[in-house]
């Protein structure tokens, strides 16, 4: 179908039902497959309907129309599916309606927020006061807000809460008592603004609808304290690194109120439905019956990732996938190592992010980056592409920006490179102030624009970020995508999804991945490529579980939870009333785990195996207690929402355990790791060969449910000397190492010989590093020191003899991480 006109250029869409989530229509045993057109769309009631209700008009500055927006079918058969079934139950109900990208789902929403804004009940009465839109970020998403005006037919229907603090309740007060049918809100005012529309709910009568879409946004203030409830702790981590927090996350956070709201339906839009989301929103197959294993939630609507891939709307972002395998080698540099023991699980944490923030082995990467981007990407699109490295840290992003400008400036590059990340970074080796986006020497011509905004042009190319555009990013130039951090289920498909959206001249993207299997990556997509479905339901008794095992403790009794809830439910109790009723508590389980703490320093300093151990328990029992309340906190504010439990005891806990675990400060303790003496020795990364990954083969993995939460148990963290966890790690990384992946190549063998060069050290010592960097005499002794070094190392000799480019790399591993220009002017020194 197209609507204009257009000869030979007349572009038609696809306005198919879909066949089982792929592409086309169900046979029809009675008829032909196509004859839902006239059969259902062009009947006359139904007909008239889309003409007068679903058609829009988009004009230019002059009022002249451009184009006209018709429905897909799709948006058509769920915009129409919701209104018949809210009609039919009437408010309170919750619909998942699973849209990929390319649906449209932004004109989706703006139909459903109109239609629902004007549906009446059988006796003509407007079954919503006002219809509540959640936009996904600061500032309202200007798509969905003018897609949101141009539908409406009278002006003035639709109104936006855009300030934060006090005036946004003055805003939505005035919008509520003038009746506007639609409000458009940020996720960040959206809590104040449910918390209106539940008081007048419970006061009023009144009833409401909540449109929410998938869309991702960084949380703070009232938001985040809600959220924390409902993350996992692997969530948390991320949230603290600047991460970025979905919709539906921020959904179950709010309706954590553990109490039906009788008078709003929650419609979640979402391409990627958390197992969360699917128990929160999505509806049995037999509503009348419980839900069970044999009666899962699912979604209310779906239009596959496999339909829109097939229909063209979206790409295939699988299609040409690159894994590298990283190989590597740690030594002491011919040192002692440290005798003490540390914690393996940590140390090896450490040793990992150490060699990730490695300069070689950033500055290999970043080569590899930038050489696959100008010989692959940067030609597509009439040289339009953009491409986007995905990072595993803030404190990575600004070490890759820094590496990765340089490379592009060492070579003469024209490629323009931004750097995205929240907050600002301290990285005192990098530069003694913090880093920020806004930092000059991060995004030196940002120039206090938006990065969304300035990466649209055509002065930026690689887009590196961290916890930061990986969702929710909509840049349809990207072909190029390259991964350096893990990435697992659900952040996979989000992420690498921000290649597939279409463009004219669009074909073909990139994936270069240096840390996952392509394996799982191919296994998280599946999930989500047809209808993704739940593998079963969370065990509600999972909550009395774990309230046994919290009371059977004996830090604390039941008297002492009725003290602080009781504080809790009285209107009138001041802030001193609550720490009066917490303080014994607080007090016993700090005094027991300093005591713990000293107990466990005596043991050690008296080389006490047995006490040690006791000690050791006593600290792993508090700690283990602090995370099972957390655990409680997080189970039940989700499984509230989906079974009534009626039992007061449970919710005084959720209340006790709230107001206490924030002042119980210990289970955050970790041990330092001394990795000063750890060197890298060899580095290798190996191209596994670029692979096509097939969606539409063997089975999809279902949705686990929540699992046994607060099912830890008391265990020593296992010790070991950082010597034997260096050979650990060796032989997990070593692979296929030879003697040309070595560093001492370059660090011992050819800076060694250069250091010898009296002409050298009296440059270095006379010279800035850039202008010894120019020195026609430095390239001459690279060039001597290679031809020396020919009989011992004659493969990485012979390589350097033949190809300036790698002797122009030689000279930048010396310059940089070799430091061969500090370790001249310090021979001059001595010299001196």
């Amino acid at each position: 179908m197209t609507t204009q006109l257009a000869g030979p250029a007349t572009a038609f869409l696809p306005f198919n039902k879909g066949d089982h989530g792929a592409k086309g229509n169900l046979r029809n045993l009675t008829g032909h497959r196509t004859s839902y057109l006239w059969e259902e769309v062009w009947q006359r009631d139904s007909w008239l309907e889309i003409i007068g209700r679903y058609l829009v008009t988009r004009r230019d500055d002059k009022k002249k129309i451009t184009s006209i927006i018709f429905p897909r079918y799709h948006q058509l058969d769920a915009t129409r599916k919701l209104q018949a079934k809210v009609l039919d139950e009437g408010a309170g109900g919750k619909f998942l309606i699973q849209h990929s990208a390319g649906s449209g789902k932004t004109n989706s929403i703006a139909w459903s927020a109109h239609f629902l804004a004007d549906l009446h009940d059988g006796n003509n009465e407007k079954l919503f006061s006002t219809v509540i839109v959640i936009s996904d970020r600061n500032v309202i998403d200007a798509q969905l807000q003018d897609a949101l005006f141009d539908f409406q037919r009278t002006t003035g229907v639709v109104a936006t809460i855009k300030s934060e603090g006090a005036s946004k309740s003055g805003q939505l007060a005035e919008a509520l008592a003038a009746g506007k049918k639609i409000i458009v809100c940020t996720i960040q005012t959206f809590p104040f603004a449910l918390e209106e529309v539940r008081r007048l709910a419970a006061t009023e009568g009144k009833r409401f609808a909540v449109i929410a879409d998938e869309a991702h946004s960084s949380q703070t203030g009232e938001a985040a304290a809600k959220l924390k409830q409902v993350l996992s702790r692997e969530e948390l981590a991320e949230l603290g690194d600047g991460g970025e927090i979905s919709t539906e996350d921020m959904l179950a956070a709010q309706m954590a109120a553990r109490a039906n709201d009788k008078g709003i339906t929650y419609v979640a839009f979402t391409a990627t439905p958390k197992a969360k989301t699917l128990q929160l929103f999505g509806r049995p197959p037999r509503p009348d019956q419980p839900i069970g294993d044999d009666n899962l939630p699912a979604p209310f609507h779906v239009y596959s990732m496999r339909q829109a891939i097939e229909e063209g709307f979206i790409l295939d972002v699988l299609k040409n996938y690159t894994t590298y395998r990283l190989a590597f080698r740690l030594a002491n540099n011919g040192k002692e190592w440290d005798d003490k023991e540390v914690e393996r699980d940590a140390a090896l944490k450490g040793v990992m992010r150490w060699v990730r923030l490695h300069p070689y082995n950033i500055s290999q990467k970043v080569q590899i980056v930038v050489e696959h981007f100008r010989e692959s990407v940067a030609p597509l699109l009439e040289g339009r592409a953009k491409a986007m490295v995905v990072l595993g840290s803030r404190l990575e992003a600004v070490r890759w920006q820094l590496a990765i400008e340089k490379y592009i400036k060492s070579r003469g590059y024209k490629i323009g490179t931004l750097v995205a990340f929240s907050g600002e970074v301290i990285d005192n080796e990098s530069g003694p102030d913090p880093f920020t986006e806004a930092s000059k020497a991060l995004n030196p011509r940002l120039n206090g624009r938006d990065i969304r905004d300035a990466f649209k042009g055509d002065e930026f190319q690689i887009l590196l970020v961290a916890n930061k555009f990986q969702t929710g990013f909509d840049q349809p130039l990207l072909c190029g995508m390259y991964v350096d951090r893990r990435l697992a289920g659900i952040q996979a498909v989000q992420t690498l999804s921000r290649l597939n959206r279409a463009y004219p001249g669009k074909d073909t993207t990139y994936v270069l991945d240096f840390v996952n299997s392509s394996e799982e990556v191919l296994a998280a997509f599946k999930t989500y490529y047809d209808t993704a479905e739940l593998e079963g339901v969370t065990d509600p008794n999972l909550i009395y579980d774990l309230r046994a095992k919290l009371d059977a403790s004996g830090h604390y009794d039941e008297f002492e939870v009725d003290r602080v809830v009781a504080v809790e439910m009285n209107p009138k109790a001041k802030q001193g009333d609550l720490i009066a009723a917490l303080e014994p508590v607080v007090d016993r389980l700090l005094k027991r785990f300093k005591q713990a703490q000293e107990k466990l320093q005596t043991a050690q300093a008296k080389d006490d195996a047995k006490a040690i151990e006791e000690a050791n328990g006593e600290i792993n029992a508090l700690t283990l207690f602090k995370g099972d309340m957390g655990a409680f906190q997080r189970m039940y504010s989700f499984l509230s929402q989906i079974f009534d439990y009626g039992n007061t005891a449970i919710e005084k806990r959720f209340m006790f355990y709230r107001r206490l675990i924030p002042l119980l400060e210990f289970g955050r303790e970790r041990e330092g790791i001394d990795l000063s003496k750890v060197k890298l020795t060899h580095h290798s990364l190996k191209d596994q060969g670029k692979r096509q990954l097939p969606l539409g083969d063997g089975e999809a993995l279902k949705l686990p449910p929540l699992s046994e939460a607060g099912s830890g148990s008391l265990h020593e963290k296992e010790k070991a000397r950082l010597e034997e966890i260096i050979a650990k790690v060796n032989d997990l990384f070593e692979g296929d190492l030879t003697d040309d992946d070595q560093l001492v190549y370059v660090n011992n063998v050819i800076k060694g010989k250069l250091l010898e060069s009296e002409e050298l050290i009296l440059q270095a010592s006379n010279n800035t590093k850039a202008q010894f960097a120019n020195s026609p005499t430095l390239s001459k002794e690279i060039m001597n020191a290679v031809m020396d070094a020919l009989a011992a190392h004659t493969t990485m000799s012979k390589q350097a003899i033949d190809s300036e480019k790698v002797r122009e790399g030689l000279k930048d591993v010396l310059l940089g991480p070799a430091q061969l220009y500090e370790a001249l002017r310090d021979r001059g020194v001595q010299q001196g």
